[in-house]
């Protein structure tokens, strides 16, 4: 699967390993990457979801048609698959998604530490 991202803030952090550990940690940032690897060898998204990996699931409210994907107890990267429709059908076609950054959306707050 091809992984993109549209925001420039976002990509300068993601793509300087320099920039992500000082914004995020040495943890984080190979919790990051390791992500990345795993879904950049998955063939769709719909595949990604069926393996489970890092607990994905879709998100409501204001990061409707969003998916969360583990990196911590409270952290989440999220992505937002690149298609028209977010079934079964459309996440199994859908073979690039979009980096949003990293967030902790529990308790009802909604903190990015990416971007």
């Amino acid at each position: 699967m091809q992984l993109d991202i549209y925001d420039q803030k976002v990509k300068k952090i993601l793509m300087d390993s320099k920039k992500l550990i000082k914004q995020v940690g040495l943890e984080m940032s190979k919790k990051i990457y390791q992500r990345f690897s795993e879904l950049e060898a998955s063939p769709n998204f719909k595949a990604y979801l069926d393996y489970g990996i890092g607990k994905p699931h879709p998100l409501v409210g204001n990061l409707d048609n969003l998916f969360g994907i583990s990196l911590t107890k409270n952290y989440r990267l999220i992505v937002e698959p690149i298609t028209d429709r977010l079934n079964d059908v459309g996440l199994r076609e859908c073979k690039k998604i979009n980096i949003k950054g990293v967030v902790d959306y529990h308790g009802g707050k909604c903190e990015w530490i990416i971007p």
